[in-house]
């Protein structure tokens, strides 16, 4: 199971803003699909949190934006769980131009995790927890 998940995406021209780069709300985006994308493949796609009945909701995200993207330019989302708590988990991102490996930005989600029936925070389930590797900084960045 690798540590860092990495997540491919193109710039779709959709995403591009009147300044003529990435909106913001894009780098959000891009976030959340790498976080769901990194849990599928950890045997965790929406359907299996959608039968436990428990499952993570975003309560923050922090985002430190430091170089624009443009259309049709490949990034990759870098991203791996900083933490497990009880009934929290924080996830990281390191969002990187493919084609130079410039940073485009830094980020973390605080996720919680709640019972969907009763929206209260519930304790993480050992089987998820264990399907991660937890590393409070990325080795290798």
């Amino acid at each position: 199971m690798p540590t860092i998940y990495h997540h491919r995406h193109t710039v779709l021209p959709a995403e591009i803003d009147v300044l003529g780069h990435a909106n913001n709300l894009a780098y959000l985006a891009w976030m959340q699909s790498a976080a769901l994308a990194h849990s599928a493949a950890q045997g965790w796609p929406g359907e299996a949190f959608q039968r436990l009945g428990l499952g993570f909701v975003v309560r923050s995200h922090e985002i430190t934006y430091e170089r624009p993207a443009f259309a049709d330019e490949p990034i990759v989302v870098r991203t791996w769980v900083a933490s497990f708590k009880r009934a929290s988990s924080v996830r990281r991102y390191d969002m990187v131009r493919e084609t130079d490996g410039k940073r485009l930005a830094t980020a973390a989600t605080n996720w919680a995790f709640i019972n969907y029936t009763t929206g209260l925070p519930a304790r993480i389930p050992p089987e998820i927890i264990g399907s991660f590797q937890v590393a409070p900084d990325a080795p290798g960045l």
